[in-house]
């Protein structure tokens, strides 16, 4: 499938043959709800004429965008997040592993589809835009500052934890009021703060450069994780897998058992989409972004199955339990009390390092941390990249100020909007838990996806004999199984981690009417940037 789009033309080549004029755009059939949910749909050949006016370089090739990909999605989520799905199910959270990596595989197939019909920056929005118009396009956007800006706080926070192990282990020990947010019992992340900004300041700089300082980094993860699979996997236990369920399948909106860790984990396999929001900055997108997207996905999938065998094989899994007998909630006042003094897998900040520890290898250990330090920082170089690109988008289509669509002269970035991302970040990562902003990110993460499903299948009843260089197979099956397993996930969330995706949402709202609804280019007498 992948091979035959090869021979198909490129996106230059295809609207030179006229055939984007003879597109029609998906219009209401009828009044009432209908009409109400498919307004000021924008027309997939506008998108890439708007696209191709103001438009950013292609200069990554499917190497590049397939280790962008593998960058995106290794990191926190294997790394630090192992330890949190751990508390929550225990050694049966190799099941959450394939239960997530199973809902994600799904929506990769229908995000490959749109991104080989639509390579141009925007991801998820973008598409909502050109199939149910610009009314949820714009909270699918809101939405997916959840994905992209929080996940980065969450990497940089992860990414922290390492870093402090790190110092203390070369002689250099922070205060602890510096060491962690408010939630974790301290004052202010330094560490994850300085992280984002210095990530910021990469971004501005170039996505080329970016790409191969990213390149370099997803070869250390690379390295690192598969000397701890050489490790550990000999070295698991039957033994440590017992009890293998302690929590059960957990219920809705507990965000605890095999579907509350399925929940969590999800995390971990967030950023294969972000190659989609590098489209617009690839060469041949039609077939390097389909390839990328399931080619990065497949590859961690195999790297995290080995890597949470061999950490629960090795060192156990068992959550701390409350006298209820049901999990501590990790980040509350409880858990963190009953992990003063612990060495349990659950209670650590940097698992992976912990587990070569218990093994007898301090040197090795220490080796796996320094990888960690020097390598993620490219998951959250992805993840402000991703955002940055939404946000790109929806200033060229009148949604946010112009301004956020401006590019450097030199650097070719949108560097204003670039800087204004990377220091909310920042600021998330300084005061806010690791789990705490996974939760909230996956929240707009799975809404997301869901609308992806939901464009593909529109798209195949509305547009049947559209180009598509990629087809998402058994779409009528695939599709809605991605929807199911979307929503599964998400009422399996923290009740928290949901409260704040609704406000998060109603703000949107709020934003929109205030701003976006007048100043839209689909909006009558205006016209596109």
């Amino acid at each position: 499938m992948l091979a035959g789009a090869v021979m198909r033309p490129s996106l230059p080549e295809f609207c030179s043959l006229g055939a984007l004029s003879a597109l029609k755009p998906l219009r209401p059939t009828n009044k009432g709800i209908g009409s109400m949910i498919f307004w000021r749909v924008k027309p997939l050949d506008q998108i890439l004429q708007a696209a191709a006016k103001k438009s950013l370089k292609r200069q990554l090739g499917p190497v590049q965008l397939t280790l962008l990909g593998i960058g995106a999605i290794i990191g926190t989520g294997i790394f630090v997040l192992t330890a949190e799905a751990a508390q929550k199910a225990g050694p049966a959270m190799m099941i959450a592993f394939v239960i997530a990596a199973v809902v994600c595989a799904l929506a990769a197939l229908a995000y490959s589809e749109l991104a080989s019909m639509v390579p141009v920056a925007g991801s998820a929005y973008t598409y909502t835009y050109a199939v149910m118009g610009e009314a949820l396009a714009w909270i699918v956007g809101w939405a997916l500052v959840l994905e992209y800006a929080v996940a980065a706080g969450a990497v940089a926070v992860g990414w922290s934890g390492y870093a402090n192990g790190w110092l203390a282990y070369v002689g250099i020990s922070l205060p602890a009021a510096l060491k962690t947010g408010p939630y974790d019992g301290g004052l202010f992340n330094l560490t994850a703060f300085l992280l984002a900004l210095a990530v910021t300041a990469l971004l501005v700089f170039g996505t080329s450069k970016s790409a191969k300082v990213n390149a370099v980094l997803v070869s250390i993860k690379v390295i690192a994780l598969t000397v701890f699979i050489i490790y550990a996997v000999p070295a698991a236990s039957d033994v440590h897998f017992q009890p293998f369920m302690p929590a059960g399948w957990g219920s809705a909106f507990s965000g605890l058992g095999v579907l509350g860790a399925a929940a969590s984990i999800f995390f971990a396999y967030v950023g294969f989409d972000a190659v989609s929001t590098a489209a617009e900055e690839t060469k041949n997108p039609n077939r390097n972004v389909p390839i990328a997207l399931i080619g990065s996905l497949a590859v961690c999938t195999v790297f995290y199955l080995l890597v949470g065998y061999g950490a629960v094989g090795v060192a156990g899994a068992q959550p701390l339990m409350g006298p209820d007998g049901i999990p501590l909630i990790a980040g509350t006042e409880a858990f963190v009390q009953a992990c003063i003094g612990s060495v349990a897998l659950v209670c650590s900040k940097e698992p992976l390092v912990n587990v070569i520890q218990s093994m007898g290898m301090p040197n090795l250990a220490w080796w796996i941390g320094t990888a960690a330090v020097a390598a993620l920082p490219s998951v959250v170089l992805m993840m402000i990249f991703g955002q940055t690109r939404i946000f790109f988008v929806m200033s060229r289509d009148g949604l946010l100020p112009e301004v956020f669509s401006r590019i450097h002269p030199k650097y070719q970035t949108p560097h204003v909007i670039t800087i204004i991302t990377g220091f909310a970040v920042s600021i998330f990562a300084a005061l806010f838990p690791v789990g705490l902003l996974a939760d909230v990110s996956n929240s707009g993460t799975l809404f997301a996806f869901m609308m992806v499903a939901v464009c593909v299948l529109i798209l195949r009843r509305t547009q049947p004999d559209r180009f598509r260089p990629f087809r998402t197979p058994a779409a009528w099956i695939v599709c809605p199984l991605a929807i199911i397993g979307c929503f599964v996930l998400f009422v399996n969330l923290s009740l928290k981690a949901q409260v704040v995706f609704v406000v998060w949402a109603a703000i949107g709202v709020l934003v929109y009417l205030a701003y976006g609804y007048r100043k839209s280019a689909m909006a009558p007498g205006n016209s596109p940037r």
